[in-house]
């Protein structure tokens, strides 16, 4: 399998600490869409072909289990849907699932379009005034949604959850990056800021909980978690398993939307021609009434556009795997405990399969662009059993939300900003994009 040799390991090892996304960019350059890395005792096998992650993630997906990083994450996230495996990630699924079944999904539109208008009026308040940090907005919209669509309750009323959503997820990335080898216990003040975090979300959850149990059941994430841990023997381990499913599923929920949204208004300042034909299809489509589930399908290129913004800045920029036994991939063997790497990121702008690849253009995604295209050059909610399960719901409000403020907003970057394209996909838009809001005329 091609890759540096062993004695390049301290250079390989400096470019990892710089930016991972660079080392494998700068591997697939030099030696192709196989590669091998090595690291001081380890080594990772990174691949890049639609075939490769067919076959990881779908033909023998049963062989893969979460990989570096991921299960060093697991040490902020628990045991929630996105770091579990096996049998009690498939109880975890066939919990979870029935609240994103698409005709629950449908009946949530009224929800996301009311939380899209009353960020759309907060974005108004920003006319000629100072500038907003749109992530922060989009932020709040999501969790707006993720309340009312999956929970049936107000998250506005929990003054410290996003603080606390930041301390988790900063200390995630953390050990992601660390794989782990900083104790939790040291008295950084990351960590400090994550035992914090951990003791609130506990709180708000068991007031989730105690509110819900008070209530007739419904079909709701937290009914449906009180009833599949209402056995459980220890209590404790109880509460604690509600509180991982319920932080994994708004943390990655309202993450990935709101990093989605983010990019998205930051390339439609970059692409004014884009920004009129969203702007333009939102009119026509709201000047027939609020949406519809019949009218929410003829915003086609709004879809379009956010379809090309998630190829460009997938919302999980990559996916680590084990081997549990030998396998082979693409012609290359790997060996059982291999660390497997597959870069959706990179393999949304292979130049086979892309034409032009770095550069933004929502026709890729007319039904006669699309005709044809390999299915795994494509992967932004994953594939195969692990295919992301809220993809349906954050398609939707993405789409909302996006043509709701278009109709009536532009939203430009404030002058001399600049975006560190590799900086904010590890690090998720730190800081958040600094625009101005002006109103269309």
């Amino acid at each position: 399998m091609p890759g540096p040799p062993r004695t390049f390991v301290l250079p390989v090892l400096a470019r990892m600490m710089r930016s991972r996304l660079d080392v494998m960019a700068w591997a697939a350059a030099k030696y192709g869409d196989a590669v091998r890395l090595p690291l001081g005792p380890k080594t990772l096998y990174f691949f890049n072909h639609p075939d490769h992650a067919k076959h990881v993630l779908a033909d023998n997906a049963e062989n893969y289990t979460k990989g570096l990083g991921m299960i060093h994450a697991r040490r902020a996230l628990g045991d929630g849907l996105l770091t579990s495996d096996g049998e009690l990630w498939r109880k975890q699924r066939k919990t979870i699932q029935p609240v994103f079944q698409p005709k629950r999904i449908a009946r949530q539109l009224g929800a996301i379009s009311s939380e899209a208008e009353r960020l759309t009026a907060r974005l108004h308040a920003h006319i000629g005034a100072s500038p907003v940090d749109v992530r922060e907005e989009m932020t709040a919209f999501t969790l707006g949604v993720l309340g009312r669509t999956l929970i049936d309750a107000d998250l506005g009323g929990f003054e410290s959850l996003g603080d606390s959503f930041e301390a988790v997820q900063n200390q995630a990335m953390f050990d992601a990056i660390t794989l782990g080898t900083m104790p939790l216990w040291l008295p950084l003040p990351l960590q400090t800021r994550f035992r914090r975090a951990q003791r609130d979300l506990q709180r708000i959850v068991d007031q989730l909980a105690a509110d819900r149990a008070a209530k007739p059941a419904g079909d709701d994430i937290v009914s449906r978690l009180i009833k599949s841990t209402r056995h459980e023997p220890d209590q404790r381990a109880g509460r604690i398993r509600m509180r991982d499913e319920l932080v994994t599923l708004l943390l990655a929920g309202h993450e990935t939307t709101a990093s989605t949204l983010s990019w998205a208004f930051h390339l439609l300042d970059e692409h004014p021609q884009v920004w009129q034909r969203l702007h333009d299809e939102a009119l026509e489509v709201f000047s027939h009434g609020p949406l519809t589930t019949e009218s929410l399908h003829k915003l086609t290129y709004t879809t379009q556009v956010l379809n090309e913004v998630i190829r460009l800045y997938p919302p999980v920029w990559l996916l680590p795997r084990i081997a549990r036994a030998p396998d082979n991939i693409g012609g290359f063997p790997v060996a059982a405990g291999a660390d497997v790497l597959l870069c959706p990121y990179l393999l949304h702008r292979h130049p086979e399969f892309w034409t032009t690849p770095s550069r933004f253009d929502p026709e890729r995604f007319t039904p006669a662009a699309s005709a044809g295209r390999n299915r795994y050059s494509y992967i932004p909610f994953g594939a195969g059993p692990r295919f992301c399960v809220g993809n349906s719901l954050g398609m939707m409000e993405a789409t909302v939300v996006l043509a709701t403020v278009a109709r009536e907003l532009r939203l430009t970057k404030v002058a001399g900003y600049k975006v560190a394209s590799e900086a904010m996909l590890t690090l998720r838009i730190r800081g958040g994009l600094p625009m101005r809001v002006r109103r269309v005329t």
